[in-house]
């Protein structure tokens, strides 16, 4: 079984994280900020991950540290959990219409971490939470986990809506990344023979 388990304690947040890949979508998310539970619900229940998760944070100063740490667990959780990525597909891309907005991403567990954040998310808050701590996440995790991924918005007007629909995508598109490919043989998908 692919999975992993992180522990991460700081002065500003204590996070315990277990991560299982070849899951059913199950999960238990309570990081203290309700928008943030909300989007990695969906991100395990499209992926198929099963996730375990609890931080508490410093959430009376504001969101920040709990959001860009719970990236920084979940990547780390995704790159102890793959392992060498011996058989993987490696790559996934999904476009996913959510009512009004398109959004595309696209992924490759390459070890090398880059991320291009193409969303225009046009309110500041969706309730208490700020907008723009959605790039602060993705990028916290793209480090961690070492891989490269995109994000394209085709249209969107509704901030809620393009969130979502970029954490739903991405969990198609991981979800496809992380397959194992039969047809490699247990091989790692590259020509240097090392991810």
């Amino acid at each position: 079984m692919r999975k992993a388990k992180i522990e991460r304690k700081t002065k500003e947040t204590d996070i315990k994280l277990e991560l299982e890949i070849d899951g059913t979508g199950v999960s238990s998310v309570q990081t203290g900020c309700g928008f943030l539970d909300h989007m990695l619900t969906l991100f395990a229940s499209h992926g198929r991950f099963n996730l375990n998760l609890t931080c508490n944070g410093d959430t009376q100063v504001d969101d920040h540290h709990t959001v860009e740490d719970v990236g920084i667990a979940l990547g780390e959780a995704f790159f102890t959990a793959l392992g060498d990525k011996a058989g993987i597909t490696r790559y996934g891309s999904t476009i996913l219409p959510m009512d009004e907005a398109l959004i595309l991403s696209a992924v490759d567990f390459s070890g090398r971490d880059y991320l291009g954040f193409d969303l225009f998310i046009p309110t500041e808050k969706v309730g208490s939470f700020d907008t723009e701590l959605v790039e602060e996440f993705w990028l916290a995790f793209v480090r961690n986990a070492k891989i490269t991924l995109h994000f394209l918005q085709f249209a969107g007007e509704n901030s809620h809506h393009i969130i979502e629909g970029a954490f739903k995508s991405a969990a198609r598109s991981f979800k496809e990344a992380v397959k194992i490919d039969e047809s490699l043989g247990g091989a790692i998908p590259s020509t240097k023979g090392v991810l």
